[in-house]
């Protein structure tokens, strides 16, 4: 029986790849790894807590002591690394744990798989590592930087991060590929498009707008709403991810796209005709600091290598998510809690643009 570790578990993509594995793989055990800050929620996962393949553990990724303990304990084969701080403006006026969470904790992980992996681990020439071990670093196109109006990026296309975030990202996958080149790690690296679907914290945009529409709130727009993004549903972005824990060749990158270009303001103004809003509730506010213009993911490798696609088109992902979160209402007011209000005050009050 294999035993796949996911980090960052009870955050959004990662609770959604949880129960995707659970479903498909019930002969794998899962061991869950979630730090529980902010973003990290165990009622995305109620459904499946007492699977007798499902253990979670509260624990930091930079806690080197605890993660050793893991393997020792649970003899781990696969590590889905989905633990990040990931939301763009906090990395803007908290750069700092970005930094430390991001890259330190990713080489720690990295640093104990090859401890426990490898076959002589004494012997620091040793390029050997134990049958169907494998290390995935979940990533984001957002490393790659910003786009003109024309043009994708692909897996060779130079790293060129704009934020604190994306930075801290970029420098992850690196030290991914180095202990590929440098000690024979089996890795992978996959950079997601936009993700959006059910169980995502409200301060991202789409349930942001779900949510403020639903109680007839302003919906703060950056700058003019021209930003474009490839938007891709978790559901999609899961499976890519299952697709290249078994079939992806080692030490290759893979972009996960949606094939779904749109511009943050189509995104609102689709929301608000879902449902049945005014477009007065729009509110454009200053543009925060290096916003990148323009996202687009060409999917061509992992389609054409190992036979993934996406199966959402926008329009029904994006209904059945608007659906999702009204049929959700309560798990929304549960987790925004007085602190989350602060922040949003904090964000996005006293800058409408006049």
């Amino acid at each position: 029986m294999k035993t796949i570790l996911v980090t960052g578990g009870a955050g959004f993509i990662g609770s959604n790849f949880i129960r995707y594995i659970s479903d498909r793989h019930p002969e794998y055990n899962i061991i869950n790894v979630d730090a529980l800050t902010y973003a990290g929620n165990l009622e995305n996962l109620r459904d499946i807590e007492n699977n007798a393949n499902y253990t979670f553990i509260r624990t930091d990724i930079r806690d080197r002591k605890k993660i050793e303990k893991i393997f020792e304990t649970f003899a781990i084969d696969n590590v889905v690394n989905f633990a990040a701080e990931s939301h763009v403006d906090r990395s803007i006026t908290e750069p700092e744990i970005f930094l430390t969470t991001n890259i330190i904790g990713t080489q720690i992980l990295l640093d104990v798989a090859k401890k426990y992996w490898n076959i002589d681990p004494g012997d620091k020439f040793s390029r050997a590592y134990k049958k169907g071990v494998k290390f995935l670093q979940i990533s984001t196109d957002e490393v790659y930087g910003s786009l003109g109006p024309t043009g994708f990026f692909v897996e060779t296309t130079s790293l060129m991060p704009n934020s604190p975030y994306s930075a801290s990202k970029a420098s992850a996958d690196m030290i991914a590929r180095a202990y590929y080149k440098t000690f024979g790690m089996p890795i992978n690296i996959t950079r997601c498009s936009n993700n959006y679907g059910p169980y995502q914290f409200p301060e991202k945009l789409i349930p942001l707008i779900i949510n403020n529409c639903l109680k007839d709130k302003d919906l703060p727009v950056y700058g003019d709403g021209m930003q474009i993004r490839d938007w891709l549903h978790v559901y999609d972005h899961c499976s890519a991810i299952d697709a290249v824990l078994h079939r992806g060749l080692i030490g290759e990158v893979y972009n996960i796209g949606g094939n779904n270009e749109k511009s943050n303001l189509y995104i609102v103004k689709y929301i608000i005709a879902s449902l049945g809003k005014s477009e007065k509730l729009i509110k454009h506010i200053k543009d925060r600091p290096g916003h990148d213009r323009r996202y687009a993911i060409d999917n061509t490798k992992i389609t054409t290598q190992i036979g993934w696609k996406p199966r959402f088109t926008f329009e029904q992902g994006m209904d059945e998510t608007i659906k999702w979160y009204m049929d959700n209402i309560k798990w929304i007011d549960n987790i925004v809690s007085e602190k989350y209000a602060k922040y949003y005050e904090k964000m996005y009050s006293n800058n409408y643009l006049q």
